[in-house]
């Protein structure tokens, strides 16, 4: 990743942010570290040209980049994120870690990333299907960058606590799953992202009710990801992602 990139910088302002934690809030180094590795994995990626508009690419990571250190911030500072941030923020502190993971993208993907959208792509730019091709195509690339991080991470996510017998023998299953989880969301991702902008046509009172649909929904999925059990069996049921439903 190229130094002084806005990339960079914002891999930069994460890791300001791990040092910064108080000791009562260790636990959320747990998606923090695993975001910010990430977000350097999708800088690398755009340095090794591997998306049709590295440019665009940039532009967005670092919008979705902002929602969460916005998120962060205002949680800290006594402010009021949104709900999805809220639920995964007050989280107890010795839920598993991979459950503080998946609270954290539950939130940051199906509530965050159809907004960091919108915010790089124009209702002109939705107008013109062969440049919304090459962004949905960009968009699916990021699966490749992030399942090639899933092990990696996973083995993060085993010195960060101590695993049961059923958690080890799962282990293989839980990165098939963790891929395809992703590959999922990022599917309802791109179906929310047009309805928001089809209501975003309508004006902002329409948009504003839209988006408090989803983030409604968003909190649910993640109110669900807090109930006991072992998580990634019930998703593989239930799904990751979340969808809006047409308008009322």
């Amino acid at each position: 990743m190229n130094d002084g990139s806005p990339v960079a910088d914002v891999v930069a302002r994460m890791r300001q942010r791990l040092d910064d934690l108080p000791p009562e809030l260790d636990h959320r180094r747990i998606f923090l570290g695993t975001y910010l590795r990430t977000t350097q994995a999708v800088g690398d990626a755009i340095d090794q040209a591997r998306f049709e508009d590295p440019a665009w690419v940039e532009q967005w990571d670092v919008e979705f980049a902002e929602l969460y250190l916005r998120a962060h911030d205002a949680d800290l500072e006594g402010g009021t994120p949104s709900r999805p941030w809220r639920l995964s923020f007050d989280a107890p502190p010795d839920v598993p870690a991979l459950r503080h993971v998946l609270l954290g993208i539950n939130a940051h993907v199906n509530y965050d990333l159809p907004q960091a959208l919108l915010a790089v792509v124009s209702d002109d730019d939705f107008a013109d299907p062969f440049l919304m091709d090459r962004r949905r195509r960009d968009h699916e690339r990021i699966d490749g960058v992030l399942a090639e991080r899933v092990g990696a991470e996973d083995d993060e996510l085993a010195v960060s606590g101590p695993r049961n017998l059923l958690d080890t023998v799962l282990t293989p299953l839980n990165r098939l799953s963790s891929q395809r989880f992703l590959r999922e969301a990022r599917q309802k991702v791109w179906h929310n992202t047009v309805e928001l902008q089809k209501a975003r046509m309508d004006g902002p009172v329409v948009y504003a009710k839209r988006l408090a649909e989803l983030e409604l929904l968003s909190a649910a999925k993640i109110a669900d990801l807090l109930r006991p059990g072992q998580v990634l069996l019930r998703l593989a049921v239930t799904g990751f992602g979340v969808t809006l439903p047409p308008p009322a």
